[in-house]
C-alpha cells in the first residue's frame, strides 16, 4: 500500500492580468514543502502534475527544495476550472447575475463578491444549469479526474505527488469520499495554497487520509505564509 499525496499549488498572482503565474511567497511556500518532505525522508516512486503554469512552478520548487523528484508525467484532466468563464457565464444568467456590478477584487468587499458568485457559478455548472464557454460539462470534468486517480492506482509501487490546483484536488477527495453533488465546491474554496491532501492507495480504492494540512508552514515565523488564493 502507497500514499497519494495530492499539493495544491503555491500562491498565485490573484487579480493580476495573468493568474497562471507564482508570486514569490507561491514559490517558497513549495520550496518549504519540498525541504519538509526531504527532512522526513519521503520519496516519491511516481509524479504528476497538471499542465498549468503554477503547476509547473509548483513543481519545480518543490523540486529543488527536495532534491530527489522522479521526472513527471502531465495530465490534462488536473487543470483547474476556468473561474473567468464561469464568472462570466453566471453574469449573463438572469438567474445568478448580481443586481449590481461587481467591484474590483482587490478591496475585502470585491474579494467577497467575487467568491460568493463563484461558489453560486459552481454549484450551478456542477448541477448542469450552467453552460460555460470552453469549458466540458461538470460531470465530464470530474469523470477525467477520476480517471487519473484510476490510473494511479493501477500503477502500485510506492508514494505518488500530485501537483494540481484546488478544484480538481477537491473533486478527487468528494469522489474519494463518494460526496455526491456540489460537496466538492466547498472543499475547493478552503483549500489553502501548497496544502497536502492525502490519500492511502490500495489496488480497489483510495481512502481519505488527511485533508488540507501545512506540515511545512508550522512554525510561529511562518504564519503569515499561509494562504488561499
Amino acid at each position: 500500500m502507497g500514499m497519494l499525496h495530492l499539493v495544491r499549488h503555491g500562491q498565485a498572482r490573484f487579480a493580476s492580468d495573468d493568474y497562471d503565474r507564482l508570486s514569490e511567497l507561491g514559490h517558497r511556500q513549495c520550496h518549504a514543502l519540498g525541504r519538509f518532505y526531504a527532512a522526513s525522508s519521503q520519496r516519491f516512486a511516481t509524479v504528476v502534475t497538471g499542465t498549468l503554469t503554477r503547476h509547473r512552478q509548483s513543481l519545480a520548487a518543490l523540486a529543488a527544495g527536495h532534491g530527489a523528484l522522479p521526472a513527471a508525467t502531465e495530465f490534462a484532466a488536473l487543470n483547474e476550472y476556468d473561474s473567468d468563464a464561469l464568472l462570466r457565464a453566471a453574469l449573463a444568467e438572469p438567474g445568478l447575475a448580481p443586481p449590481q456590478p461587481l467591484p474590483p477584487p482587490t478591496t475585502p468587499e470585491g474579494y467577497r463578491a467575487h467568491f460568493r458568485l463563484l461558489r453560486q457559478a459552481l454549484a450551478a455548472w456542477t448541477a448542469g444549469r450552467l453552460a460555460v464557454q470552453g469549458m466540458p460539462p461538470h460531470a465530464e470534468w470530474r469523470a477525467g479526474i477520476a480517471a487519473v486517480l484510476d490510473h494511479l492506482r493501477a500503477q502500485g509501487g510506492g508514494d505518488v505527488l500530485l501537483v494540481s490546483s484546488g478544484g480538481p484536488i477537491a473533486t478527487a477527495t468528494a469522489h474519494v469520499m463518494g460526496a455526491a453533488g456540489d460537496a466538492w465546491v466547498e472543499l475547493n474554496l478552503r483549500l489553502r495554497n501548497s496544502a497536502v491532501t492525502e490519500f492511502s492507495i490500495s489496488p480497489k480504492r483510495h481512502v481519505l487520509h488527511s485533508f488540507n494540512t501545512l506540515p511545512h508552514l508550522q512554525a510561529p515565523e511562518r504564519a503569515d505564509w499561509v494562504t488561499y488564493s
